[in-house]
């Protein structure tokens, strides 16, 4: 009997986690279920639970995981600071004159809003606010305008600073400034490829990413170069004291994070659109999305003791150590999990339910721990696109106007997941992309 507890709890919380029951509380409950299961055949005993008290300490005092409300605050008090209408208003006059030109900018501002905030939602949603009606009216094609604003907002989860990556970091136990430097090829890598695709369908369809008209483009040549200094120079500004003090081993992402909240206040202030009340909405955003990780931290710790408690982690890696093709039969089983599972739950659950199952079984195949970050990052990314249930989609359809059908939508995002599904290949067979400059 006891063989068949470990696989049991873990269908049992799959099984609860497709019903829509909250995660923290799944894992919580599905944890005590079994340990008294277990406890009343023999095969668990209770004194293991002690541990947990101290294991909870051990979250709240984790000195990685205040990363997470700093580099939350950074981005939400940038999103309040109207950092990216700003950004997509000049850079789409940039751009303005060739085709594709406002989808190239999104792809850029997209790039440049990641590096800047790490918050995915808010660059979905503030694009879509933004750039949308804008596409729309001069006469782009819904899929490509929705397609282009979608894949472009979700950069914010591998390149860094990610919040994505300070989780997972946590998880896998590696650095999160080596995790930051590993994700940075990828996911420039990646905004490239979608430039590239950007580019290549406005010039063989040019109907469906027309080009600005010169009535539009008003502002002279300086007047637009001044404009884009002023712009430009903040967020990038920002950059350089967050991951350059990161990748220069001057401070750890923690101190990081802190300067870059305080640096998002700066610039609000800089562009006078800090106010009182956007500091509170700004605090109020940050301790909702903190105490929601805390709790599923707390919860998957649960999950975790108990389910070492009944020996579950022997099976797992047992099983995942023993499958065809080694390393590379782990990481598709590995990707086609998080792959899946990305249809239905949230990338913190993700992180907090499968990576500490799978992490064993790469230790013991002694795989590079910053390589298979890398890619579980880029796999959760292609989740966010992926429809029917892609969050990416859910925040981008709250702001499309009526006109603008679903299935465009999906038929929008489909060239950028096979595009983010090729520079996942690549990575996965060039591990050389994401260690190159740790080494």
């Amino acid at each position: 009997m006891e063989h068949w507890l470990a696989p049991l709890m873990l269908v049992s919380l799959l099984a609860l986690l497709f019903t829509g029951y909250p995660v923290a509380a799944s894992l919580g409950g599905v944890a005590l279920l079994f340990a008294f299961i277990g406890a009343e055949l023999g095969h668990f005993h209770w004194n293991l639970l002690m541990a947990l008290p101290d294991r909870m300490l051990g979250i709240m005092s984790n000195y990685v995981l205040l990363a997470v409300p700093f580099f939350i605050f950074m981005g939400t008090m940038l999103e309040k600071s109207r950092l990216a209408e700003d950004l997509l208003e000049t850079i789409g006059m940039v751009f303005g004159p060739i085709r594709g030109g406002l989808a190239l900018a999104v792809v850029f501002v997209g790039a440049l809003l990641a590096a800047a905030t790490g918050v995915i939602g808010a660059s979905v949603v503030a694009m879509g606010l933004i750039s949308l009606p804008v596409m729309l009216r001069y006469g782009y094609a819904k899929p490509m305008a929705t397609g282009v604003i979608a894949a472009s907002g979700t950069l914010g989860q591998i390149i860094p600073p990610s919040v994505v990556l300070v989780v997972l970091a946590d998880q896998m136990g590696v650095s999160v400034g080596d995790l930051f430097i590993g994700a940075l090829t990828p996911g420039l890598l990646l905004a490239g490829a979608f430039a590239v695709y950007v580019f290549m369908r406005a010039w063989i369809n040019p109907s469906c990413a027309p080009a600005l008209p010169k009535e539009v483009r008003a502002l002279t040549l300086p007047k637009l170069l001044k404009r884009l200094l002023l712009v430009m120079i903040p967020p990038l500004a920002l950059v350089f004291v967050v991951l350059g003090s990161i990748l220069a081993g001057i401070a750890t992402a923690t101190e990081a994070g802190a300067l870059g909240a305080v640096g998002a206040m700066l610039i609000a202030a800089l562009t006078r659109r800090f106010t009182f009340k956007a500091l509170r909405d700004t605090m109020e955003s940050t301790l909702r999305l903190t105490a929601m990780v805390m709790f599923l931290l707390i919860g998957s710790t649960a999950f975790a003791l108990v389910f070492r408690g009944i020996e579950g982690d022997f099976w797992i890696q047992d099983m995942l150590t023993n499958l065809p093709g080694g390393i590379i039969g782990l990481i598709i089983i590995t990707n086609l999990t998080i792959f899946l599972l990305g249809f239905f739950i949230d990338f913190f659950e993700i992180a907090f339910i499968v990576v500490p199952l799978f992490m064993p079984a790469y230790i013991v195949l002694e795989a590079d721990p910053v390589w298979i970050g890398v890619i579980i990052a880029m796999n959760l990314q292609t989740s966010f696109l992926t429809p029917p249930f892609g969050f990416a989609l859910f925040y981008l359809r709250g702001v499309t106007p009526d006109s603008v059908k679903t299935t465009d939508m999906y038929r929008g995002v489909i060239p950028f997941i096979v595009i983010q599904l090729i520079v996942l290949v690549g990575v996965i067979c060039f591990p050389g992309l994401v260690t190159w400059l740790i080494r």
